[in-house]
This record gives C-alpha cells, structure tokens and sequence, in this order.
C-alpha cells in the first residue's frame, strides 16, 4: 500500500504565476522523487512603484513516500 506526503513551498517569478509554477514544480523536481501531483494554494503578487513585480504562488506538492523493508 502507497502512502503519500504533501510539502508546501512557495515559489516565484518576475514573468507570471505560470512561470512561478513551472519553477517550483522544477526545484521540487531536484530534491523530492515519486511527485504524483500539485495543488496551486495560493498566488499573490509584488507591487512596487504601481507595477507588478513579482508573482508568487504556494503550491502543494504531493508526492508517495518510499517503501522500506522491515
């Protein structure tokens, strides 16, 4: 039987959301294996001078955990 996890990260990104999506899901890539899926949390963005400078998301990242024998 799988057992999964999820791991919360927040990624970002001066193009867009899709981007900063892209961008986790690729760090998230790097360092956790067996990734079943994603959940987009949150998206939020930075403002400085009336402009949009950076795009924010929070992203769940579901992924089964690795079996060990006993």
């Amino acid at each position: 039987m799988a057992i999964a996890s999820v791991s919360t990260i927040t990624a970002a990104s001066p193009i867009g959301w899709q981007d900063a999506i892209q961008r986790g899901f690729e760090r998230a890539r790097k360092t956790v294996r067996n990734i079943t899926g994603l959940q987009v949390v949150e998206e939020k963005a930075r403002v400085e001078d009336g402009k949009i400078t950076e795009f924010l998301v929070t992203l769940r990242v579901i992924f089964i955990l690795d079996e060990h024998p006993r």
